[in-house]
């Protein structure tokens, strides 16, 4: 007789994650075990207009894709590790050496962007932006809608701080991508 061990307390593979049925409720797999996010708040309007706004930029020059919080990207296996960051841009030589395929995308993007909810620490976001960064992502970015800033992060670089009177720059990742923070917020 097989012997059947509950999910709770056996890990999980990224393809199981993505069979799970769609119930509204966001879940990552960390190291093999699911992480459940509760719905989104109000806060998810600023992840939409991030979006909109990089991805009407991207997509005018041609930079690559980007990708919305549905989107699960495989950063780590055995155990696996899927996170799906509330914005994301990816390369398009990248997207053209692998193309787009079934489940999810493997690898980091180059540019994450999470928005802080009320139940989201910062010990738990500068957890999940390490993730990130060690799996190859170029640039990770948080906003945190009660301080009404954001905070940049890049490999081997320093912090940035960011109030809503400055403007975000997608750099070298994002070439010509500013987003002031004062029009985000408004």
């Amino acid at each position: 007789m097989a012997n059947h061990v509950p999910a709770a307390s056996r890990l999980v593979t990224a393809d199981e994650l993505l069979r799970m049925p769609d119930d509204g409720l966001r879940r990552e797999l960390l190291h093999g075990k699911v992480t459940v996010t509760p719905p989104a708040g109000e806060e998810r309007v600023l992840a939409a207009e991030i979006i909109i706004r990089l991805g009407s930029h991207v997509r005018s020059r041609g930079l690559g894709r980007v990708y919305a919080a549905e989107t699960g990207f495989r950063i780590g296996s055995n155990p696996d590790t899927v996170l799906a960051p509330d914005a994301a841009f990816v390369r398009q030589e990248r997207i053209d050496g692998v193309g787009v395929g079934k489940g999810y995308r493997l690898g980091a993007p180059d540019l994450v962007v999470e928005v802080m909810s009320p139940s989201d620490s910062q010990p738990g976001m500068d957890a999940k932006v390490n993730r990130w960064l060690a799996a190859g992502c170029r640039m990770a970015v948080v906003v945190n809608p009660a301080r009404r800033g954001a905070i940049v992060y890049r490999p081997d670089s320093e912090i940035l701080l960011l109030s809503e009177n400055d403007v975000l720059d997608g750099g070298d990742v994002v070439p010509g991508w500013r987003l002031p923070l004062r029009e985000l917020f408004a």
